[in-house]
């Protein structure tokens, strides 16, 4: 696909950012020469841990060392705009263990950091094994160290947190994620993906081959779509876009997407009186606390 954009006439803007997801495992040199050379100028990495023992306990395929190594290979391969996941709230981790992958990172050439807390989905290994695992889940209260300190540290080596989860250097933001949180429209192809579009969300088939006939035959793959009403579509646009710390600026917010509702703004008002947002001027924002119930959050506004 991106020999055939290059290839065509269609124009690429020299700020855009193309990035590429990978697993460690999948990071040899050779290959990432390849793809810098299509035009990929930002990878993410789904490294989730440097500690060995919890990687297998994640079921990974690499190790420590190989998602070092692929982090050194994308920066040699000449990419320098290089993202990776991280997690913690994992069964046997310990706040020390946390520390010492937190520790590891602040030499690598990374730009971007996404932090994640384990949730347990259904249809998942975890969730298979959810009577043998939780009882070695961290308490909620090593839960918030280990955020705490990860929040602490991350900002003393120059990852600022711009959002609950995501920190970046020099302002080098995810343009994509930004986007979902900012109601940036967007187009996602291939079998499951997600588009924004005119204010309605639509999802294409699960299933590849359907895809792929439904295509072929000139049909839509699309099997589901939603177009919220007012006042509930700005009420979620509010809720995703106070997601990032900078909050957001009511004033613009309704020039740009219409009036919040009296109700809305009461209910802004309740989380006020809770301590979960602060006003600054014409600003909205989540608070320390606010951050940390960011879903009750979300809850009340939508």
């Amino acid at each position: 696909i991106l020999e055939w954009i290059l290839q065509s006439s269609t124009h690429i803007s020299k700020d855009c950012e193309i990035t590429f997801e990978m697993n460690p495992e999948d990071g040899s040199l050779p290959y990432l020469k390849q793809i810098k050379k299509l035009g990929i100028n930002r990878v993410s990495i789904g490294v989730q841990s440097l500690d060995d023992s919890l990687l297998e306990v994640l079921d990974r395929r690499h190790g420590a060392e190989k998602a070092l190594q692929a982090i050194d290979n994308v920066f040699t391969a000449g990419i320098d705009n290089i993202s990776i996941d991280l997690m913690y709230d994992l069964p046997h981790q310990t706040l020390t263990a946390w520390q010492n992958t937190l520790h590891k990172i602040q030499t690598l050439p990374i730009s971007h950091l996404s932090l994640y807390n384990l949730t347990i989905e259904p249809h998942t290994l975890f969730f298979k094994k959810q009577k043998q695992l939780t009882p070695h889940l961290p308490t909620q209260e090593l839960s918030l160290q280990m955020l705490e300190y990860a929040c602490t540290y991350l900002e003393s080596i120059d990852l600022m947190r711009y959002e609950i989860s995501a920190f970046a250097k020099n302002g080098r933001y995810s343009k994509h994620n930004t986007g979902y949180w900012t109601g940036r429209s967007f187009l996602g192809y291939g079998p499951s993906a997600f588009s924004f579009w005119e204010k309605k969300r639509f999802r294409n088939i699960a299933n590849l081959n359907k895809y792929h006939d439904l295509l072929k035959s000139g049909e839509s793959p699309v099997d589901f779509e939603e177009k919220l009403s007012y006042p509930n579509d700005l009420n979620e646009l509010l809720a995703v876009n106070l997601r990032l710390i900078e909050g957001v600026n009511l004033e613009e917010f309704q020039k740009k997407w219409g009036q919040l509702s009296s109700l809305t703004m009461k209910v802004l008002q309740s989380l006020q009186d809770k301590k979960w947002v602060q006003f600054e001027n014409k600003n909205v924002k989540l608070t320390k606390t606010g951050l940390l119930f960011y879903d009750s959050v979300a809850e009340e506004i939508i």
